[in-house]
């Protein structure tokens, strides 16, 4: 197996507008990343740990066949194989850099973050990552999905709304009073509508229906997640560590580890 500063000549070439690349060294082949100029706060952050040896000896705890591969898990580097891993952090969060031009094709690079129900901002994790394999989706099932994302945004701002009346939704239950909870419902599905026309509705560009009708990827995730890099070597080692078997929680049978991660200068 070649070593990240083996692989430098074979990756540089690819390298764009002086976007940074980081070699993941694992136990299944070398993996290349290109990281966005555009989103700056993810890019440092993770140029920082690369650089720190964070990222050296974690697991790909996280595989989910035709979706994503996760890592970078402190944690993950002296789990057992009975851990419960994915809530490891590094004790700060990076705010969310959502850009248009970026969305979840196969092979981008985003950031893990916690829900929406404890994370509203979506701020992502300081240090969890994860890499798009996803599927491909016909023009149809696009355009089922922006339906069902934009129902899904209107609850969530419902949702919101409605945990900030949980005493008076209480209250109300407990009173039997049908009236009084039919009456608040309504008044924050009309606050809900009128939050959400703030923005325009999601409609897929001609550049994701391309890309993910032809090479594929995760379009639920768009808007959502930071997406802040993309692979430009070693996507088969991706599709390897896809397809490996896995536990009722999603962790490899066997442990598949990024030995270490190199910034290439």
């Amino acid at each position: 197996m070649l070593s990240c500063t083996g692989n430098q000549k074979k990756t540089t070439h690819m390298e764009k507008g002086n976007e940074t690349l980081v070699c993941m060294e694992t136990t299944m082949g070398n993996i290349t990343v290109k990281l966005y100029n555009e989103t700056p706060k993810h890019r440092d952050n993770f140029i920082k740990l690369t650089k720190e040896g964070v990222y050296d000896s974690t697991l790909f705890h996280r595989v989910i066949k035709n979706f994503m591969i996760q890592a970078g898990d402190p944690q993950s580097k002296t789990a057992t194989d009975t851990t419960t891993l994915g809530n490891g952090d590094v004790g700060y969060t990076i705010p969310a850099e959502f850009n248009p031009k970026f969305f979840h094709k196969k092979g981008v690079l985003a950031a893990a973050r916690q829900g929406d129900e404890v994370n509203p901002e979506r701020a992502s994790s300081g240090c969890q990552f994860y890499i798009v394999t996803g599927r491909k989706f016909s023009e149809a099932q696009m355009v089922n999905m922006e339906n069902q994302m934009n129902d899904a945004r209107l609850e969530t701002v419902f949702n919101t709304l409605a945990r900030k009346h949980m005493k008076e939704i209480y209250k109300m239950r407990k009173a039997g009073d049908t009236d009084g909870l039919m009456e608040l419902q309504d008044s924050l599905e009309a606050q809900a509508r009128a939050e959400v026309a703030k923005e325009p509705a999601l409609k897929f560009t001609h550049e994701q229906i391309q890309a993910y009708t032809t090479v594929g990827g995760a379009p639920h995730l768009d808007g959502a997640y930071t997406v802040f890099g993309e692979v430009v070597d070693g996507m088969d080692v991706v599709e390897k560590i896809e397809n490996v078997g896995t536990n009722r929680a999603d962790r490899p049978k066997i442990d598949i580890r990024i030995l270490k991660a190199t910034v290439i200068e």
